[in-house]
């Protein structure tokens, strides 16, 4: 057998060998990397699907958490990471379009780098304030905001975040300005806010909530442009003296570009068939998380690509400069 011969062979091997590995996928525990700090209601969704995915694929799904700058840290890891399937990305609406617009260099690129997986759920936030301020309604907040300005702080999971965005937009639609105060999670600034360092932030239903009945935070409106059923008394920002405001987050799970297709399909199959699964819906709308039934990794392309359009007009009005 000469030589040619022998290229061809080995050629053919390393071209089929993807194609077996997709088949065999998994044989070895997967990695789900969650850019936030653990404790917040990006972890807690992270670990339900986590959980979903460890019984439908029969091997351990494991949680990581890798925080800071704004979701970078984590995000640029899984992009660099082996695209076997092994290592993939629970990101957010920050990850996947936000940062875009928010930073002229950015250490991943959320179109290229990555290919979607699945979109699997909603998070609307609450806007809370420190319970021992006179700020009852958006109209308090207002009135003080601009009789006081940058005297007000706002808390955030950091520079670029959802929290962070939701208010400027509200500053933005208010003529307001306020001081930006940002943490490494919701977690820490609610806490800041419950103690009185902090005077205001949107946070997450999760931790949010039982703080607000518990009356360590008063709430001043839901940031979706409709009442969430884990908290139906608390009005939408727009009813509360907003009109016209409207903000969520999205959970979509991501993995490294070139990551064989029949990989990707198989957990788009497993992660579209665990969103039929009335406890996992029951325990997410318990947490004021909106379920949702994904498209094609295909479709679900498009709509990265939409959503950074649509946070690019949002960070340009609320006057937010690109940072390197």
């Amino acid at each position: 057998m000469n030589w040619r011969v022998l290229s061809v062979i080995a050629a053919a091997v390393v071209a089929l060998a993807p194609a077996a590995r997709a088949q065999d996928y998994p044989t070895r525990p997967v990695t789900l990397v969650v850019p936030y700090v653990a404790g917040g209601s990006t972890t807690l969704v992270a670990r339900m699907f986590g959980r979903q995915l460890e019984q439908r694929l029969g091997k351990p799904v494991v949680i990581e958490n890798r925080p800071g700058a704004g979701t970078l840290i984590g995000a640029s890891s899984v992009a660099r990471a082996e695209p076997d399937g092994y290592m993939i990305l629970f990101a957010t609406s920050t990850t996947m379009a936000i940062n875009v617009s928010l930073y002229k260099k950015l250490t991943y690129d959320p179109v290229k780098d990555f290919v979607p997986v699945a979109l699997v759920a909603d998070n609307p936030f609450i806007l809370v304030v420190n319970p021992a301020l006179p700020i009852r309604s958006i109209g308090d907040l207002v009135k003080i905001a601009k009789e006081k300005p940058g005297e007000l702080t706002f808390a955030s999971s950091g520079s670029g975040s959802a929290a962070h965005l939701f208010m400027e937009l509200v500053q933005s639609l208010t003529d307001t300005r306020m001081t930006h105060v940002p943490y490494r999670g919701l977690s820490p600034g609610l806490n800041d806010v419950v103690a009185g360092h902090v005077s205001l932030m949107f946070g997450d239903f999760a931790t949010s909530l039982p703080l607000i009945r518990a009356g360590k935070l008063r709430a001043l409106g839901v940031s979706t442009g409709q009442r969430n059923g884990a908290a139906p008394d608390l009005p939408t920002v727009a009813e509360a003296g907003l009109p016209g405001y409207e903000a969520s987050a999205w959970h979509m799970i991501v993995a490294p570009a070139k990551t064989p297709k029949p990989i990707v399909d198989r957990l788009n199959a497993e992660l579209k068939a665990a969103a039929g699964d009335a406890e996992l819906n029951k325990q997410l709308v318990e947490q004021g998380i909106t379920p949702l039934v994904t498209k094609s990794p295909e479709e679900l392309a498009h709509f990265v690509a939409s959503e950074i359009t649509r946070w690019s007009k949002v960070v340009e009005r609320a006057g937010v400069a690109a940072s390197e």
